[in-house]
C-alpha cells in the first residue's frame, strides 16, 4: 500500500483481522528485538526512525478497524475488535516494560547526536522516556507481571463498558401510533421519528434513546409522562435501575476499573490515579485542578441559583409546582422561547448540513489559508460517509472523512479520531495526516435534507477544530505531530476555539441558508440567537464542573469497594455545586463513557481547562477582527502547526503573548468576573 493512499474499507474483513493483527505484532516484536540487539551506537536512523515505522504500521492497521467498530458495529466487528484489543494491549505492555529498549533509548538521549536533534525529535524522546516510566519499565518480577495483567484487564473492561452503553441505548424503543401522542414535537422531528419507524417496517413513530430523538422529546413533548418515561430510560442506561434494570449493568465494571487504576497507580509509586493522570498533563497537581474547578464553581453558582429560581417560578406559573428532572429541559426551552421568542427548532430550517459544511470550509479556508475539496473516487464504510482533501496553493496537506448522521450500531456522541499521522518517510517524502470526524445528527429524510440545530452547528465546528489541529501540523515526527503528544488538558483548545465563529454576525450568512428559500438566517432571528447565547450559562457551567469534579475526586479515592462508594462521590459533588438534585434512580455514571471507556479518566476537567485557553485565544480575534488573516496565520503557526512538539503553555504564550486568564471564559459565559477568579 502506498504511504498516502486511503484505506479501502470494502476490503476489510473482520473475520481475517485477528489473524492479521497477530502476524503484524509478531513481526513488530521481531523488529524491536533486532533494534535492541544492534551493537552499533544508538542513533535516530538505527533506533528512533525504525520504532516510528513500527508504530505507524500498527496504527494504520488499527485505526480503520477501530473506526468501523465505532460507526458500524455488529457481531462480526465487535468480535474482531474484542480479539484484537487484548493482543494490542499485551504488545503495548511489553514495549512499555521492555528494559533493554528503555536502556537503549536512554543511551541515545545521553548522546551527542541527541543534542543536535530538532526540538520535536527531542520532545518525542523525552515523552517516550516518560511513558516508559508510566508503563512500569522499572517494575520487576511479580510487580511487572501484575502491571501487565492490569493493563490487559482494563482494556477488556473498557470495551465491555462501551458495548453495554451501546446495547442499552439501542435496546430501548417506543412506538407511538398517532402524532396526537406527540403534541409539541416539531414537524422536522416527527418526520425523523416516522422515518425511523418505516426503516423497521413499523407504522407510526419510533422513539429511541439516541440523542437526535431523546433531546427533542425532552425539550418539546407536552406529555409529561412521556418525558418521565424517556428520562428514566435514558438516565438508567447500563445500570441496575430503570426499565432495563440489570440487563447491561456497568456497575460492577466501574468498580473493577477504578480498583485496577488505583492498584496500577500504587505500583508506580503514585498515591492516587489522579496523580498518575497528571504526570502527562498541563496541570501540575491535584490541588491545582480542584482549586481551578471550585473557583469556577464559586463564580458560577450565584448565577445558576438565580437561573434555577427563575425557571422554578416559570414552571409554577404553568402548573408545575415542583420541577422534576424531566421537566427541566422542557420548561427551559419554554422559558427561552418566552424570553427571546426563539427555539432551536425554529433555527433548524436555516442550517441544512450541506450549507453549514460549505460555510465551515469557507471560514477555515480564509483563516488558515487552505482549500478543501470533496473526493468522489474513495471507498467508504457507509453511504452517508464523505471524504475531503485539504490543500494549500496546490500542495496536498491532508485528508479527512465525515460521517455525520445517527444510525443503529453507531456509537453515540461526536468525536475526531486519528486515522493516520504525519511523518517523514524513508524516501524523504511526507506521510500526510488523515482524520475521522464523526457526529450523530438527524439524517435527511425522503422529503428534506438534514437540518441542524445551532447546538449541532457548534458541535460540527468543534470536531473540525480537532481535525485541523491534527491535519495542519508541520511537525514531521509521528509521536508529536498533530494531536499526538499534546497534553490532554490542552487538546480541546483548537476545538472549543473554533466554536466561537458559530456566533459571529459577520459569518452567520456563510453557514445558514433556509433549505426551501435559500435565505440566510434573518437578522431578527440572529439577534435573538445572540441574546439567548448565555441563557442558563451558570447552570450549564455548573453541570460541566459537576462532571469534572466527580471524575477527578473519584480518581482521588483509594478505597472504592462497591457501587455505593461511587454513588457517594457523585452525591457529595452534587450537593457541593449543583442547584438541582436528580432523582435517586439516576445512574448517569453508568454511561459516562468519557472516563470509563475513553481517555478522560481524571481528565474530564480538561474541557474547562482548555476552554479558558480557547476563550482567551479568541479574545485576540475579538480585538483585531474575527476574520483577521494575520491573527489566523499566527494561530495556525503557533498552535495548529506545532502539535505536541512543545509544552502547551509555551505555545499558548507564543500566540497570546502572556499566560492564560479566566476572564474571557467567564465574560463569554455572561458571568461576572469575581476578584481572584
Amino acid at each position: 500500500m502506498m504511504a498516502n493512499s486511503l484505506p479501502i474499507f470494502s476490503t476489510l474483513d473482520p473475520l481475517a483481522m485477528p489473524k492479521e493483527c497477530e502476524t503484524l505484532l509478531a513481526q513488530a516484536r521481531q523488529k524491536v528485538a533486532a533494534l535492541v540487539a544492534d551493537e552499533h551506537r544508538p542513533s535516530w536512523s538505527n533506533l528512533m526512525a525504525p520504532l516510528e515505522e513500527i508504530d505507524d504500521s500498527i496504527g494504520r492497521f488499527w485505526a480503520p478497524m477501530s473506526h468501523v467498530h465505532s460507526v458500524l458495529s455488529g457481531d462480526a466487528w465487535r468480535n474482531a475488535y474484542s480479539l484484537c484489543l487484548p493482543m494490542l494491549t499485551a504488545y503495548n505492555s511489553e514495549m512499555g516494560q521492555n528494559r533493554p529498549l528503555f536502556e537503549r533509548v536512554t543511551m541515545f538521549a545521553a548522546s551527542d547526536e541527541y543534542k543536535s536533534l530538532t526540538g520535536p525529535r527531542q520532545r518525542a524522546i523525552s515523552n517516550m522516556l516518560r511513558d516508559f516510566t508510566l508503563s512500569g519499565v522499572a517494575l520487576e518480577g511479580d510487580k511487572a507481571s501484575r502491571f501487565a495483567a492490569i493493563q490487559q484487564r482494563r482494556s477488556v473492561l473498557s470495551t465491555e463498558f462501551s458495548n453495554q452503553v451501546l446495547d442499552a441505548t439501542d435496546g430501548w424503543e417506543k412506538i407511538i401510533e398517532s402524532a396526537d401522542g406527540l403534541a409539541g414535537i416539531p414537524a422536522t422531528v416527527l418526520d425523523n421519528l416516522r422515518e425511523s419507524a418505516r426503516a423497521k417496517d413499523l407504522d407510526g413513530y419510533r422513539l429511541s434513546l439516541d440523542i437526535p430523538t431523546y433531546l427533542p422529546i425532552m425539550q418539546y413533548a407536552e406529555n409529561r409522562e412521556l418525558r418521565e418515561e424517556m428520562y428514566t430510560a435514558y438516565a438508567t442506561r447500563a445500570s441496575s435501575q430503570g426499565p432495563q434494570a440489570g440487563q447491561w449493568d456497568n456497575g460492577p465494571l466501574m468498580v473493577e476499573i477504578l480498583q485496577l487504576r488505583q492498584e496500577m497507580s500504587e505500583l508506580l509509586g503514585f498515591k492516587h490515579y489522579s496523580d498518575y493522570s497528571l504526570a502527562s498533563k498541563m496541570a501540575e497537581s491535584s490541588t491545582q485542578v480542584i482549586d481551578f474547578l471550585e473557583e469556577l464553581a464559586r463564580a458560577s453558582k450565584p448565577v445558576a441559583t438565580r437561573e434555577f429560581a427563575e425557571l422554578s417560578t416559570f414552571a409554577a406559573q404553568h402548573g408545575v409546582a415542583e420541577l422534576k428532572a424531566w421537566d427541566v429541559p422542557y420548561f427551559s426551552e419554554k422559558l427561552k422561547e418566552a424570553s427571546f421568542t426563539l427555539s432551536q427548532e425554529e433555527l433548524r430550517p436555516y442550517f441544512p448540513a450541506e450549507k453549514v459544511i460549505s460555510g465551515l470550509f469557507k471560514i477555515t479556508g480564509q483563516l488558515f489559508d487552505i482549500e478543501i475539496s470533496a473526493l468522489d473516487d474513495v471507498d467508504f464504510w457507509h453511504k452517508d460517509a464523505h471524504c475531503y482533501r485539504i490543500s494549500r496553493h496546490g500542495e496536498v496537506l491532508a485528508h479527512f472523512y465525515l460521517d455525520l448522521y445517527a444510525r443503529s450500531n453507531k456509537r453515540g456522541g461526536a468525536w475526531m479520531a486519528n486515522a493516520r499521522g504525519r511523518r517523514i518517510l524513508d524516501d524523504e517524502g511526507v506521510q500526510q495526516p488523515v482524520a475521522f470526524l464523526v457526529c450523530n445528527f438527524s439524517p435527511p429524510t425522503s422529503e428534506r435534507p438534514s437540518l441542524l440545530t445551532h447546538n449541532e452547528v457548534t458541535t460540527l465546528f468543534h470536531e473540525f477544530g480537532h481535525g485541523l489541529h491534527h491535519m495542519l501540523t508541520k511537525i514531521d515526527c509521528l509521536s508529536v505531530a498533530g494531536i499526538s503528544g499534546v497534553a490532554w488538558d490542552a487538546v480541546e483548545l483548537p476545538s472549543q476555539f473554533l466554536e466561537n465563529w458559530c456566533w459571529e454576525k459577520s459569518v452567520i450568512p456563510d453557514i445558514s441558508a433556509h433549505y426551501q428559500t435559500g435565505e440566510p438566517l434573518p437578522l431578527a432571528l440572529l439577534d435573538k440567537l445572540l441574546a439567548a447565547k448565555n441563557f442558563q450559562s451558570g447552570m450549564q457551567m455548573l453541570r460541566q464542573i459537576e462532571f469534572s469534579l466527580f471524575d477527578f475526586k473519584l480518581h482521588m479515592q483509594s478505597g472504592i469497594s462497591d457501587e455505593a462508594d461511587i454513588d457517594a462521590v457523585i452525591n457529595d459533588v452534587r450537593h457541593q455545586v449543583s442547584v438541582f438534585q436528580p432523582p435517586a434512580f439516576n445512574r448517569f455514571q453508568n454511561s459516562f463513557s468519557h472516563i470509563f471507556a475513553g481517555g478522560y479518566a481524571a481528565g474530564y476537567y480538561s474541557y474547562k481547562w482548555a476552554e479558558v485557553l480557547s476563550a482567551d485565544a479568541f479574545s485576540l480575534f475579538e480585538e483585531q477582527g474575527v476574520m483577521n488573516v494575520e491573527v489566523g496565520k499566527k494561530f495556525r503557526t503557533e498552535i495548529l502547526e506545532r502539535g505536541g512538539s512543545e509544552d502547551a503553555d509555551v505555545l499558548f504564550r507564543n500566540f497570546r503573548g502572556r499566560a492564560p486568564a479566566n476572564d474571557a471564559l467567564l465574560r463569554h459565559a455572561g458571568i461576572a468576573v469575581a476578584k481572584g477568579v
